[in-house]
């Protein structure tokens, strides 16, 4: 998947990211997944797990370090952020 080696490219500097609720973050892991059911952009979150769909599948994502913050997991990072139904990255 295109997405998951430009990720693993740009780490560590300059570093992948995107943006959430208008507010960078950079993507530090990821890994594809085969699960093609989110469009672009569309977050999934479980207790355990982060999911972001992309043109082409979709991407489970691993650490994540938001503006001023430490890197952390995804999951530990979502717990945090209180999602709403139908958010999506980089809005």
């Amino acid at each position: 998947m295109t997405v998951d080696r430009l990720i693993r490219g740009c780490y560590p500097a300059p570093g992948a990211w995107s943006t959430f609720r208008n507010e960078r973050f950079k993507i530090n892991s990821a890994t594809p997944d085969d699960r093609d059911d989110l469009g672009p952009g569309v977050l999934e979150v479980t207790k355990r797990s982060v999911r972001v769909g992309t043109g082409r599948g979709s991407l489970l994502l691993g650490r994540v370090q938001a503006q001023g913050k430490k890197p952390m997991q995804a999951a530990d990072w979502a717990r945090g952020v209180q999602f709403v139904p139908d958010e999506s990255l980089g809005e």
